[in-house]
């Protein structure tokens, strides 16, 4: 089938629609909804059979709807209407919720119901949720949709039947005022639950030392304490806030934009804070202390850290969580004195990995931009990328498995192919390309990719620049293994599989080889080769200031709106199976 896919961002849902429905056999095209006209244009180009809005902000238009099958993916359960669905879902506290498919018709959310999936809702962040399992029901949902239309016979369910009309709940748009916290009165679990909700976007508007800041994330704290609303500590970038009856980390802040200004973008809280204070003199600058917790955390401590270690017999598991995926210098020189300490453990198996959620995606593009030499901040974070891929390449005394429990991107995708082998939960979305950000690439890719995937695969990858899901990912090489589980049993499956590995007979003579191997690779060809050949082309990037790198990073990390889809988008893309383009 032809299906095009109308979408206000290529986003996470989106690309995994993509590839999960390239994958079964159907032709997809991408139309950002950016005009009606670009729309009714691509209409004509394309004639698609279906067209699905995996992600949708704007209404469709009535000529489109009424030309052609317009499916909408809701995420919220039967009857469930409004902007604000899921939000409202985490801030009220639902342990349960679900994702919808219905057809577009003049009233929004109102049309016939061609699927609905339900899901669990476990106390994490919205976008955490939305990429986990809501997600995991959105992708259930949109199949079951497709392959009921691509039958002919299924009828939808209408919502005027009476059993429906009882469900629908039209909710409107969850504001600030509704989001907003108040450090006197509310509880810790009500502040998360705020917090969480708003975790990505919008963020929850506050004040810190007499500024307005967006907030962004929220972990409970076991045992600081202070006045409701202090600023008690921070650590890792992170800043600790008291509350009536405990405290919360908030990691990250963001500014709010200024009348005529440009679009502000989240930062490291303690960051944020600091190059807020520059240039102010009504009010001494913050200083907070810092409260640094071991890597391996005792049991039961609630407690904020983007980088933990345990330990399980013979297996060592590295967890870390960066806020978008993003690892900025500091982030990789940390993780990487992390993994150093790892490996002077005794264990024969250490797992490198995201327990839910991001892997990782790479250089953290707003630090690079909210410093005051962005080609040199590139060019550290770059180098430290590296330091932490060439660490886990020649690791040669035990296996080393990269467990991504989220989605990677670009060097995040690099990072993963360091190691021995990679193990993928289902629902996840790799990018395994740089051009898009106007990027040659480092993170040793010229050697790890095609040793895995083969020198022409490798060069299609990086020029398509197209999503590949798990499934296609484990045919091509990119994945090792493929763990069928929710986001919330991924650790624990993990942790199960890299004990059996640790247990398997041939296991120790696989590391023994792991030498040798590496060895013969370097006799051909040393690694600093490629690193130095890889780091020419970043250099010269970096360091020109008309390379298209720098207006395509501030245009990402301000969220600027495209002014066309891009065109690697536009035309069908069918199977990879088939060879097709």
């Amino acid at each position: 089938m032809e299906i095009l896919l109308l979408a206000s961002g290529f986003n996470s849902l989106t690309q995994r629609v993509f590839a999960a429905l390239r994958d079964r056999g159907h032709a997809v095209a991408v139309e950002l909804a950016l005009s009606d006209a670009s729309l009714r244009a691509a209409l004509a180009r394309l004639r698609p059979e279906l067209v699905i809005a995996p992600m949708l902000r704007t209404a469709v238009p009535d000529d489109v709807w009424s030309s052609v099958p317009c499916f909408i993916v809701h995420p919220g359960p039967l009857g469930d209407r409004g902007p604000s669905s899921l939000d409202r879902a985490v801030q009220e506290g639902r342990d349960s919720w679900g994702v919808t498919v219905l057809q577009a018709e003049a009233e929004l959310d109102a049309g016939p119901v061609w699927a609905t999936v339900p899901c669990p809702l476990p106390p994490r962040g919205k976008s955490d949720l939305y990429r986990g399992e809501v997600g995991d029901a959105a992708l259930e949902a949109v199949l079951l949709a497709v392959e009921r239309f691509a039958s002919g016979t299924h009828q939808p369910l209408s919502q005027d039947r009476p059993e429906v009309r009882e469900l629908v709940s039209a909710r409107p748009l969850l504001r600030q005022d509704e989001r907003r916290i108040d450090w006197t009165r509310d509880a810790t679990a009500e502040i998360l639950r705020r917090l969480w909700s708003a975790d990505s976007q919008p963020g929850v508007l506050d004040e810190i030392d007499g500024v307005e800041w967006f907030l962004h994330g929220g972990q409970e704290e076991d045992r600081l304490r202070g006045v409701p609303g202090e600023l008690l500590a921070t650590r890792a970038g992170a800043v600790c806030r008291a509350t009536v009856d405990g405290a919360v980390w908030i990691p990250q802040l963001r500014a709010r934009r200024r009348p005529g200004g440009p679009p502000a973008f989240s930062l490291p809280a303690a960051l944020a804070l600091a190059l807020a204070a520059r240039g102010r003199t009504d009010r001494p600058p913050l200083t907070l202390p810092e409260s640094p917790v071991p890597l391996e955390l005792a049991p039961g401590r609630r407690t904020w850290s983007d980088i933990r270690y345990q330990e399980v017999g013979e297996v060592g598991l590295l967890w870390f969580s960066f806020a978008g995926g993003a690892m900025s210098t500091h982030h990789c020189r940390r993780l990487l004195a992390a993994y150093q300490e790892a490996c002077r453990r005794p264990t024969s198996v250490l797992v490198l990995g995201s327990r839910r959620d991001f892997f990782s995606n790479g250089i953290h593009l707003n630090v690079i931009e909210a410093a005051p030499d962005p080609a040199a901040e590139s060019w550290a974070n770059i180098n430290a990328m590296d330091d932490l891929v060439e660490a886990v390449l020649t690791t040669t005394d035990r296996l080393v498995v990269a467990a991504l429990g989220g989605n990677a991107a670009a060097g995040g995708v690099m990072l993963a192919q360091a190691a021995d082998e990679v193990w993928c939960r289902s629902g996840t979305v790799l990018n395994p390309h740089y051009r898009l950000m106007g990027l040659y690439g480092s993170e040793y890719w010229t050697y790890s990719l095609p040793r895995r995937v083969g020198p022409a695969e490798a060069e299609r990858l990086m020029e398509a620049a197209l999503p590949v899901g798990a499934e296609r990912g484990l045919d091509l090489g990119l994945v090792d293994r493929i763990l069928g589980c929710t986001p919330e049993e991924f650790a624990a499956n993990v942790i199960r599989s890299a004990q059996r590995l640790a247990a398997t007979p041939g296991t120790q003579a696989r590391t023994a080889r792991k030498k040798a191997e590496l060895d013969r690779d370097q006799g051909e060809r040393p690694l600093h080769a490629y690193r130095e050949e890889e780091l020419a082309r970043m250099h010269a990037i970096f360091f020109d200031p008309e390379h298209p790198y720098h207006a395509l990073r501030r245009a990402f990390v301000r969220k600027e709106r495209p002014t066309a889809t891009p065109e690697h988008l536009t035309a069908y893309h069918r199977s990879a199976v088939s060879g097709s383009p």
